[in-house]
């Protein structure tokens, strides 16, 4: 085989690999990726069924039930507009507490109820994640339009 033969022949097993790794990062990127929904875009089934997401909002007043002798605990997230039932199992952050900010991440059962694997409650009280705020302002604007459309 001749060098320029066996140069070229370099050169498309190099561009064959290097196609191969990017097409494998760019799979293992996009079935790793955690998208953001609101409850108020869950109760639109804009969230998938079958996948992981992050549902984010407040902790409803009165909501918080924990099962007797166990680590599971139910509650309801809001973003004042809908509601999403939340069951946990494991320890809460310290930080959580009904009214306060929460993201959870898990899946959407079949019954409604959001099954969740992990769940961050905001750090302090200045921070709130941006998706959250994001979720509750729109709500907030939906109630005021509503109430302004009854009078």
């Amino acid at each position: 085989m001749k060098a320029k033969a066996r140069r070229g022949l370099a050169i498309v097993c190099g561009l064959a690999a290097l196609g191969t790794a990017s097409a494998l990062v760019l799979n293992a990127f996009q079935s790793n990726l955690v998208f953001f929904f609101s409850p108020s875009q869950i109760a639109a089934h804009e969230a998938p069924r079958e996948r992981n997401f992050r549902l984010g909002g407040l902790v409803a007043n009165g909501s918080l039930r924990r099962d007797a002798g166990g680590l599971t605990v139910n509650f309801i997230v809001t973003d004042l507009a809908q509601n999403i039932p939340v069951v946990y199992t494991g320890l809460l952050p310290d930080l959580f507490s009904e009214g306060k900010g929460v993201v959870a991440q898990g899946k959407l059962g079949a019954d409604g109820v959001f099954r969740a694997e992990l769940v961050l409650a905001k750090h302090d009280e200045n921070y709130m994640p941006p998706e959250v705020a994001e979720a509750l302002a729109k709500a907030r604007k939906g109630e005021v339009m509503q109430r302004e459309a009854r009078q």
